[in-house]
């Protein structure tokens, strides 16, 4: 039979003829009959190994003749537990015992074999002669069910497949060679709840030809895949793999054979014929019935191949013709696209460990922030004649990239994208790399065998310069390199005659493009190494049992003070003798110096996967940096952790300075941030598209029921494990320092929380009493950090009620730290708790600490805080339950849909009260009210019970004491805020704390709290035009229009709600969404209003008027074009313009002239009318002081009030004179009005004459002036918080050019709507 190269290559560019298949000849030489069937076949060096089923074992050789050697009978063969008790061993027995399944392990020199009855065992030649004398075996006392067998060569396991659908993986005993359980590969119950025990039997295991993974797969089938000692990377019995988008159950894949292709990038596999349960549907004839060849792909880590990667801080994952590679910051600035190619990848799956890692530079988000890795196509011109990929490496910048294929290198710069290869091929078909490839600095070094001249050579090629030869510094070895690593200066090999070789590399003085390479030190290893083949990787690290303090030279703490050795999963370690005299030779060149020989090796860990260490120094994150990490497969990770003691002090002699802690994580590591504290890994994530085909189409085949695969970047937090074990071991002192030193990271108070409820639950729920409990150690712990109170709270939010109890009897009464949080000053924390407070303690406890948190978020402006209160201390009133959200919901109305639809419902005739407002308005308050708001019932009919009475009083006591403080704008902001019924408020209190006792202290306090500046006393003012009236209101909307914002007088029409008015304090008016209102009487006549010319009114123009309003709005965005031409063509001079630049330059921010007119018009509608005309002087607009003249005029108004702001307004004049000429000017304006005002006072009618109220046991006045202060406008009047509900203001954007505010209103989010 005779194959020639496949017809595809032939379509290739750059196609050589040599690169075809080669011919194969297949010839019949020789028949052997065995008289039985074969059951398994072995090729053993020279011979083969055939196992018959009439229990014999016969060895032929490979010429086909038996050499003699008589078959030897397993019934002759001595078994027993152990070698030691080798004679003593007992036979198999029985006649028809034979070997089912059996494979040669090299480096354990014997087969591990599975008999017919389920037993297993591991038979080993005594001597060299293969006889049935010769022969022993040893087997497991407890293994009765084996089913197959497959064995690793690299780590001399044996995994034994069982009828129970478990994996029992065994290794030899070095000292009495018994067979000994390593771990077993088997499905929890808590993963997959419905088939871990319903696999069957295990058909086929089959181990990665790099040793690094085993792929397990059963009788009824499905396929999953390990690590070497048990981690689970990936099983096709769950999730996807295993249901269909629409939730019904697949079929597993049954897989009658499989075998790795090359590099393990491939499983080819031959599936099973159909399914076996068809009666489930009717399609699913469909599924092909004959079996079918599919091929998975699968990308490895680095660290399986070439493990000096696992000093690296970069991930770095290899398939058969890309790279994936985490973007550090030095590809990510370059290539802000990363482009995830899984196109043509199937089972996408990572291998074992994947290294990753950050450097000083790279910042968390770069590692972290996204899922995706960066893709690099392998150069097609390399594989072309190299595949496959067989090593790669990155460099500790992560910014370039070497691969090895069959022969050569080239690599890769990811800023330039550029692929550098050999330029002249010779060179690179001459040299095949043997013992993987490392970066220093700017240069690969790698261990390679030169074939032309058969030496073993270790080369350094420099990046920047020509892929060549004659650039690389070439060094010759005595044997061939297995392993290379770099640390620091220096390179470590391992070779294969078990020797491991140090050398120094430094930049060549004589020129910058060359380094140079010395030999420091050999150390065989002949002695404690059995097979070279078995060591998985070498390190050198600064790692030893003495920490660095009781050294005699500080400095040596950084050198190459040990070699970690992994030697098929036992790790050894070998530091260097200090117990010799030490010599300092300061002056001598540190390449003569002799280097100290080693001590004896120590073995630090078994079932070690990979190690990470680092050969940085930070003095802060000494403990994290000087650590050992190892992953473990199943037993998850562990860390060899440096204990220090605090203060430098002498450290106790029966302390150790290192203490190995085991722990837990849910990915698989393939990378260790050590500053970070983050392991980082890579998890297979899957992506059903079974539904672009219909069910019943015939394309329902395999690949359609397999789902599509991605590699998905993952990372976790280890410190709170490493912390919990600490404190364990009473090592509190140790867990503290590490802390501190980490306490810098973002997530430090997430690592706290895990490790308080990770104790919690398992200490609460635990069945039995723990004699030692941990958790008021952490808790004790917890507190010696400022984020206690945070922690504490956030882990009871997130945990049953039921442990509460346990929690709180260890950390704390949660009163105290209620109590805590509110002299700390942190509310939000405070509210969580009052939350737990309420389902602890009785209703009275709850609100007397709801009470004070109110308090206290009421004089610090937090109003999402006093909305929520609002709500709880309601609920805890009329008996419910619910719990309040703990953080406000942030939802915004929405701004622009539904602004315009509600101009008809919005303005109620101010004479109604709210229970008459139609039902209709109330339901569209229900729909569209936010749920942080106060609700609705609190305005409408209960509004009589006690628990609002007490709410309140609350608000009125704070309402007051700002008022008595002059704090306009927090008044201001804490009436929109809270839906504060302001003037109704204002009117109870016209006389008491509302009065202005001090006018000059209240204007000097509004001109500071809203940014106004104090007039300045311009030239021309005296004999300015605007004097005259109808100029001066002119003058005024033309300000208007040059202001952001066209609506300026929106606030002040008097039919507007209060909280539509409020608006203005949660955020900026803006024409955008703005919503015109008009008093309900004006209904009919609206469009008339709007289109009235502005100076058809002239003077009279008043600025409270809504006639006033609807003439400002109509120049909508401050459109002059707009504008009546009488306007237009108004002729201003030069002294006028400067008037008006004037004017501008003395106003305060857009936002401030807002919140002071709709400050003016509350106290307006409230009738206090001292308060207004403090804010007309501010604002320097006489028509405002001319309009109050007017209101006392028409109204009889408390004279008491008269005399305050007659006096008031004669010592703002005295101030004037002395400390603010600027606001003479206008004081000369508002003269003759002053004048008529006395001339009221003296005529005024006695206040006798108005009807007394009562309201609690004080005397009010009512105030008739309202209704004829609007009289003239149509308007009725309501009090304030009597609005109906369907008002809806609807939000404008920030405007950012606010920049002047001085206190963000807009925190979260208001509901705007009050019933």
């Amino acid at each position: 039979m005779t194959t020639r190269g496949s017809p595809q290559m032939k379509g290739t560019p750059h196609f050589k003829e040599e690169q075809c298949a080669p011919a194969l000849n297949l010839e019949m030489r020789k028949i052997l009959d065995l008289q039985a069937p074969i059951m398994s076949l072995q090729s053993v060096l020279e011979d083969l190994l055939v196992a018959t089923s009439d229990g014999l074992l016969h060895l032929i050789h490979w010429e086909g003749m038996t050499n003699g050697r008589k078959a030897i009978n397993l019934c002759t063969v001595p078994f027993s537990v152990d070698l030691q008790s080798s004679r003593a061993g007992s036979f198999l027995g029985f006649a028809d015992v034979h070997i089912k399944d059996m494979e040669y392990c090299a480096t354990l020199d014997g087969f591990a074999v599975v008999f017919n009855d389920g037993k297993v065992g591991f038979i080993t030649p005594v001597s060299s002669r293969f006889t049935a004398e010769q022969l022993h075996g040893v087997w497991p006392q407890d293994v009765v069910d084996g089913t197959c067998v497959a064995v690793n060569n690299k780590y001399r396991l044996m995994a034994f497949g069982c009828a129970s659908g478990s994996v029992q993986v065994y290794t030899i005993d070095n000292t009495t060679g018994a067979m000994l359980l390593s771990h077993k590969l088997e499905l929890t119950a808590k993963q997959y709840p419905d088939i871990w025990n319903k696999t069957g039997a295990v058909k086929l295991v089959r181990w990665s030809p790099d040793n690094s993974v085993v792929v397990v797969t059963w009788e009824y089938g499905g396929l999953s895949l390990w690590s070497v000692f048990g981690a689970q990377l990936i099983c096709t019995l769950g999730g996807d793999f295993a249901y269909r988008s629409d939730g019904t159950k697949k079929d597993p894949l049954k897989i009658n054979s499989m075998s790795w292709g090359a590099e393990g990038y491939h499983l080819w596999v031959i599936s099973g014929f159909g399914s076996q349960n068809t009666e489930n549907e009717s399609d699913s004839k469909s599924i092909v019935k004959q079996p079918g060849i599919l091929l998975f792909q699968f990308i490895k880590s680095a660290l399986t191949v070439n493990p000096c990667m696992s000093n690296q801080e970069q991930v770095l994952l290899q398939g058969e013709d890309r790279l994936y590679l985490n973007c550090g910051e030095a590809s990510q600035s370059q290539n802000p696209r990363s482009s995830s190619a899984h196109s043509d990848h199937k089972t996408h799956r990572e291998k074992s460990p994947f290294a990753d890692g950050s450097l000083e530079s790279q910042s968390l988000s770069t590692l972290l922030g996204h899922r995706h890795w960066h893709v690099v196509q392998i150069s097609s011109t390399y594989l072309e004649s190299n595949w496959p990929i067989r090593f790669s490496a990155i460099d500790k910048l992560g910014q370039n990239i070497a691969v090895v294929g069959k022969f050569g290198f080239a690599h890769y710069s990811l800023l330039t994208k550029k692929w550098k290869l050999f330029g002249n091929i010779t060179q690179e078909q001459n040299m095949i790399v043997t013992g993987g490839l490392a970066w220093w600095n700017d240069f690969i070094v790698l261990a390679c065998y030169n074939i032309s001249d058969r030496q073993e050579e270790l080369r350094v090629y420099l990046r920047t310069s020509n892929l060549d030869n004659a650039f690389a510094h070439v060094t010759k070895t005595q044997a061939e390199t297995l392993l290379l690593s770099v640390f620091r200066d220096m390179v470590i090999v391992f070779r294969a005659d078990c020797s491991i070789c140090l050398y120094s590399i430094e930049r060549k003085s004589d020129g910058p493009n060359t380094a140079g390479i010395q030999v420091l030190q050999e150390v065989s290893m002949s002695r404690y190494i059995p097979h070279p083949f078995l060591v998985v990787s070498v390190t050198l690290t600064s790692v030893s049992t003495e920490n660095g303090i009781t050294l005699k030279m500080p400095q040596q703490a950084r050198d190459a003070e040990s070699i970690m050795l992994n030697l098929a999963g036992q790790l050894i370690m070998m530091q260097r003798d200090r117990s010799g005299p030490q010599i300092r030779e300061k002056d001598s060149n540190p390449n003569q110096r002799k280097l100290l020989p080693f001590c004896p090796p120590v073995v630090l860990a078994q079932s070690v996967e990979n190690v990470w260490t680092t050969c940085r120094a930070n003095k802060q994150k000494r403990h994290l940096l000087e650590a050992l990490w190892l992953s473990c497969g199943g037993a998850g990770m562990k860390v060899w952790l440096p204990l220090f003691p605090r203060d430098h002090r002498k450290p106790h002699s029966f302390l150790s300075q290192r203490i190995m802690l085991p722990f837990h994580i849910n990915i698989y590591p393939l990378a260790v941030l050590f500053e970070d504290a983050l392991v980082l890994g890579a998890v297979n994530d899957t992506l059903l598209y079974d539904s672009l085909y219909s069910r019943n189409s015939a394309r329902e085949q395999l690949e359609v029921l397999f789902p599509f695969c991605v590699v998905e970047r993952t990372s976790q937090i280890y410190l709170h494990h490493i912390l919990r074990q600490l404190l364990v071991r009473n090592l509190g002192e140790q867990a503290l320092l590490l802390a501190q030193s980490c306490a810098a990271l973002p997530y430090f108070p997430h690592v706290l929380e895990l490790m308080l409820h990770e104790v919690l639950e398992e200490e609460a729920t635990s069945r039995e009493p723990i004699p030692d409990p941990l958790l008021p150690t952490v808790a004790k712990f917890i507190t010696e950090f400022p984020l206690f109170l945070q922690t504490v709270v956030h882990c009871a939010r997130k945990t049953e009620y039921a442990l509460w109890n346990y929690l709180f009897a260890a950390v704390g009464n949660p009163k105290d730290l209620f109590e805590e949080c509110l002299m700390a000053q942190d509310l939000d924390t405070a509210a969580s708790y009052l939350i737990i407070l309420q389902n602890m303690e009785v209703p009275a406890v709850s609100r007397q600490h709801a009470t004070l948190l109110f308090n206290t978020a009421l004089e610090q402006g937090k109003w999402d805080l006093c909305r929520h209160m609002i709500r709880f201390l309601k609920a805890i009133g009329s008996g419910e339950s619910e719990t309040p959200p703990s953080t406000p919901t942030a939802q915004e109305p929405s701004s622009s849909g539904g602004g315009f639809e509600f101009f008809r419902n919005r303005s109620i005739s101010l004479s109604q009260s709210a229970e008459s407002v139609p039902a209709s308005k109330f339901s569209l308050q229900k729909t569209l009210s936010m749920p942080s708001g106060p609700s609705g019932k609190r305005w409408s009919k209960d509004s009589d019970c006690a628990e609002n009475m007490y709410i309140d009083m609350m608000l009125w006591r704070h309402a007051r004491r700002l008022l008595e403080e002059v704090r306009l704008k927090d008044l201001g902001c804490f009436a929109a805020q809270l839906g504060f019924e302001l003037i109704s408020w204002l009117c109870r209190e016209r006389t008491r704390a509302a009065r202005v006792d001090n006018f000059v202290l209240a204007l000097k306090r509004l001109h500071k709290d809203f940014l106004w500046p104090l007039p300045i006393t311009p030239a021309a003012s005296v004999s300015s035009p605007f004097r005259n009236g109808k100029y001066r209101t002119v003058g005024e909307q033309l300000l208007k229009s040059q202001s952001t914002d066209p609506f300026l007088n929106l606030e002040i029409d008097a039919g507007v709600s209060n909280v539509q008015r409020s608006q203005s304090w949660l955020s900026n008016i803006g024409p955008a969404h703005q919503e015109i209102d008009t008093a309900s009487s004006h209904g009919p006549q609206m469009q008339d209003a709007f289109l009235s010319p502005l100076s058809n009114k002239g003077d009279e123009c008043s600025i409270g008027s809504a006639t006033d309003l609807t003439e400002s709005s109509s120049m909508v965005d401050g459109d002059w074009t707009m504008v009546d031409e009488n306007f237009s063509t108004l002729s201003l001079t030069q002294s006028e313009l400067e008037h008006i630049s004037m004017e501008l330059a003395s106003k305060g921010p857009h936002k401030s002239q807002v919140q002071l007119r709709y400050l003016l018009h509350i106290f307006m509608e409230a009738g206090c009318l001292d308060w207004c005309i403090v804010i007309g002087l501010i604002l320097r607009e006489s028509s405002i002081i001319n309009q109050i003249l007017v209101i006392i005029q028409s109204s009889e108004v408390d004279g008491e009030m008269l005399q305050n702001i007659k006096t008031g307004l004669h010592a703002v004049d005295r101030w004037a004179s002395t400390d603010c000429p600027g606001y003479k000017p206008f004081l000369n304006i508002i003269k003759p009005h002053l004048q008529k005002l006395s001339e009221i006072t003296e005529e005024q009618v006695q206040p006798e004459a108005f009807q007394p109220m009562t309201v609690g046991k004080t005397p009010e006045q009512t105030s008739p002036r309202a209704e004829e202060n609007r009289s003239s406008s149509g308007h009725g009047s309501i009090p304030q918080g009597e609005v109906g509900g369907s008002s809806l203001v609807s939000r404008k954007e920030e405007d950012t050019t606010r920049a002047e505010e001085e206190e963000p209103f807009q925190d979260g989010t208001y509901d705007c709507s009050v019933s």
